[in-house]
């Protein structure tokens, strides 16, 4: 008897587009919520955008945060309950969106995504990432109930933030390829409808990568949509699984190593290099990914990021210890193989 069963949520509106921060009040009217808003920021975006999405709104609150962390969503929490809004506006890049969601998820109401900046797929997923001391915790949270994504305003975005953004979206290809690992080797639920449009994502900004440049606002578009598709096979999947393996885990082990000195991003897209290579030897994608970093000037090797060799060295051989999530890398890798594979693929010189 057939019993399976999946709940999946989704943004009810996705919009994209030039000046369209202009239809924000527009969109939020189609989505029938109650009470006033309270709009969530960070300093920049705040200057940057912040009087013209409150003029939309009849008795605006804004929160604007200065980092991510958990101490932070609670003091949003305590904000929205001082204020009582009916939901909650993220206008910004990962901290408030990442904030917003998860105090959204604790308080009951719903928020809409207003990214500034193209920098990950977390403007449209359900999940969040927080950081805590040398760690980073990804989060199940409910997705936006809309996305308004302004094509002017990401154009303008500081160039490495997007480059960050489309190394995280390449590096799908490697996450994917770790899922059907896990599928294959411990029965771990797969969906052949995310995993094939994570990597139609991938696809999209490798092949597309000498047409992304900066300040051009086409470029955003490519760029945008392809993290809205990134996050909407997150929520299809109902895990991170799309857009998360082994290059995530030694990114989160570079955090711990050597913290501070690269993007998440950029991390994750020299990651990819390398475990691309551990998948498919000398003849997979592992060139056509570094070509494609490089074509956007992103970094391709650990000097790029400003971590030594060793460092990288080291978040290879322990990234396995970091969650029990099934990857290439499980059970661990030798210092001499890590050695091998990275000057084998050139992320490290020697």
């Amino acid at each position: 008897m057939f019993e399976k069963s999946t709940w999946i949520k989704l943004p009810r509106t996705v919009l994209v587009g030039h000046d369209v921060v202009g239809d924000l009040g527009t969109a939020v009217d189609e989505l029938y919520l109650s009470g006033r808003p309270l709009i969530v920021t960070s300093p920049t975006p705040e200057s940057i955008a912040g009087d013209r999405v409150r003029a939309q709104f009849d008795d605006p609150e804004t929160a604007v945060v200065e980092s991510a962390s958990f101490d932070a969503v609670e003091s949003l929490k305590e904000t929205a309950e001082a204020v009582d809004p009916g939901y909650l506006i993220a206008l910004g890049g990962g901290k408030p969106i990442d904030i917003a969601k998860m105090a959204a998820d604790h308080l009951g109401v719903g928020f809409v995504s207003v990214p500034t900046v193209a920098s990950h797929d977390g403007i449209v997923s359900g999940r969040s990432s927080i950081p805590e001391g040398d760690t980073r915790h990804s989060v199940a949270a409910d997705p936006p109930l809309a996305v308004v994504a302004d094509t002017s305003l990401l154009a303008e975005a500081p160039w490495r933030l997007t480059t960050a953004g489309c190394a995280d979206i390449i590096s799908n290809y490697t996450a994917v390829k770790d899922w059907r690992l896990a599928h294959r080797l411990r029965n771990v639920e797969y969906s052949e409808y995310a995993g094939a449009l994570s990597e139609m994502t991938a696809e999209l900004l490798v092949e597309n990568a000498d047409l992304i440049r900066p300040g051009v606002e086409e470029s955003s578009w490519v760029v945008v949509k392809a993290l809205v598709s990134s996050g909407v096979a997150m929520s299809i999947a109902g895990s991170s699984r799309p857009a998360s393996g082994a290059e995530h885990l030694i990114s989160h082990q570079l955090d711990r190593i050597a913290p501070g000195k690269a993007l998440h991003g950029h991390q994750v897209g020299v990651a990819a290099i390398v475990t691309e290579y551990l998948h498919s030897g000398e003849h997979g994608e592992w060139a056509a990914i570094r070509d494609a970093l490089a074509e956007l000037g992103a970094p391709t090797t650990a000097g790029d990021l400003g971590v030594a060799d060793d460092e990288l060295i080291a978040a290879l051989t322990t990234a396995h210890e970091i969650r029990d999530r099934y990857t290439i890398l499980q059970g661990g890798i030798t210092e001499a193989a890590a050695m091998e594979v990275a000057t084998a693929t050139g992320v490290v010189e020697r």
